[in-house]
């Protein structure tokens, strides 16, 4: 659900409506410091911080990012420094005390669940974006675009206030040589003396039943069941497995390979869910039907009220479904991770190609950096997407810059917190729904042009057509 799309508003309107709601938890921290210099409308955030056991360090932070009057539209958001390898205690406690914040307000006034999503691909803010989400009550730990085998250990020493570590994937790295780490800390962020945590549940994202055996052998703790996603979901796809094939749109072809054997996942005797094409009264039956506890549903949900994307882009994709204009391209391009993502081609978005390669590349965000040797041997973090000769200068290849998109910016923007760069323009927007995006026609009887995200569960709770 990109960057706040599913944020604590929705994930709120779902959790109560007895499902389990899910705040993403990519680029907390952005999107705390922001919307802290967006005013703080209707003081939500304010009234979250000043819940968080470490009040010295909600001080510090609303003194440096909290403008009561909200930020002039000509000036630049203030930016948080670029994440690297090494531990900053001060970025850690930014990030740590966003993902509280958004969990804490999604959890605010009910009795329902709430989990946190993140991406494997996002290593450096992981482990404090979980810490904050745990200070929080998060029930669950939603995980993929990777491997995540050692996250459930993580969660066990998190909840533990004790140091945790992951793996820091560095990209030519001698495999027979110690592994980088990214290491956190809570004793360094005011732990001492606070009660142990809830142990959230832990479920991967994952796109093989091969994938799913591995991590039930190899992850350093306990799993407590997987989401199984297909090709056809927003966001971030699974490559297709074998040599790349593209169709005449220059898509990437699935096959046979690509089909999860359910029978495996069934053998494995944790509970999962389906995803990608399952969001409809249809694909509810049909995944319990095939032993799925239910479905993970992100499209549908994205265009209702409550969700974070902007009013305007709605309204746009809501007016295109109901004349049947619209399209979704699985772009293998696009995300500088190299996955294949997926795009809703909406004129004056990032997906319009005059949009994208009109735009003067910068990366001021970089969360989808990845870490590799530079040149000279040292750990440097580069990305595809940010100007091609300094990316080249980290030891980059120029042919992989071709076609990539800034998609911290471009998710950013669609929310509402789009960055105005120095050169005077504001980042444009990108929007991404799964393959069914056409389904959002089904919520809109006559007359209507809107939705909540309880009319989304009573038509998925619905009876599904013969």
């Amino acid at each position: 659900m990109g960057v706040a799309v599913s944020g604590w508003r929705l994930a709120a309107a779902v959790a109560r409506a007895g499902q389990l709601g899910v705040v993403s938890g990519t680029a907390l921290d952005t999107v705390l410091v922001r919307r802290l210099q967006g005013g703080d409308p209707g003081g939500a955030v304010q009234r979250a911080l000043r819940t968080f056991p470490d009040q010295d360090l909600v001080a510090s932070v609303l003194e440096r990012f909290h403008l009561p009057e909200g930020r002039p539209t000509d000036r630049p958001y203030r930016r948080l420094p670029l994440p690297t390898e090494r531990a900053n205690r001060d970025a850690d406690a930014v990030t740590m005390l966003g993902a509280y914040v958004e969990v804490a307000l999604a959890k605010a006034g009910h009795a329902g669940a709430v989990g946190v999503n993140l991406l494997a691909k996002l290593q450096r803010p992981t482990l404090a974006t979980l810490y904050g989400s745990m200070l929080a009550g998060v029930d669950w730990v939603l995980m993929g675009a990777g491997i995540p085998q050692a996250i459930p250990g993580a969660l066990d020493r998190l909840a533990e206030h004790r140091a945790a570590s992951i793996p820091l994937d560095v990209a030519g790295a001698d495999r027979s040589a110690p592994r980088a780490a990214l290491e956190f800390d809570p004793a360094d962020h005011g732990a001492d003396g606070r009660p142990a945590l809830k142990r959230p549940a832990f479920v991967p994202i994952v796109a093989s039943d091969a994938l799913a055996t591995m991590l039930m052998k190899r992850a350093n703790g306990s799993i407590e069941g997987f989401v199984i996603e297909g090709p056809t979901a927003g966001g971030h796809n699974a490559p297709p497995r074998g040599p790349q094939r593209l169709d005449d749109d220059g898509q990437p072809i699935y096959g046979d390979r690509d089909v999860v054997r359910l029978e495996a996942i069934r053998a494995l005797g944790v509970p999962f869910w389906l995803a990608g094409g399952a969001g409809t009264p249809e694909g509810v039956r049909d995944a319990q039907a095939l032993g799925a506890n239910g479905v993970q549903v992100g499209t549908l949900f994205a265009y209702c009220d409550e969700s974070g994307l902007r009013d305007d882009l709605k309204r746009t994709v809501i007016d295109r479904v109901r004349n049947g204009d619209v399209r979704v391209r699985t772009d293998p391009r696009a995300s500088p991770t190299g996955f294949p993502f997926k795009v809703a081609e909406l004129p004056g978005t990032v997906a319009d190609p005059d949009v994208r390669e009109g735009r003067r590349r910068v990366c001021d965000l970089g969360y989808l950096r990845e870490a590799a040797h530079g040149p000279n041997g040292r750990i440097v973090f580069r990305c595809p997407a940010e100007p091609v000769e300094a990316y080249v200068a980290k030891g980059g290849k120029r042919e992989d810059t071709i076609g990539r998109a800034c998609l911290c910016n471009g998710l950013t923007a669609s929310v509402g917190m789009a960055q105005r760069q120095k050169d005077g323009t504001t980042e444009a927007p990108l929007v991404t729904s799964g393959d069914a995006l056409a389904d959002v026609a089904r919520l809109l009887p006559e007359g209507r042009d809107r939705y909540a995200a309880a009319d989304v569960i009573a038509f998925l709770t619905g009876p599904a057509s013969a």
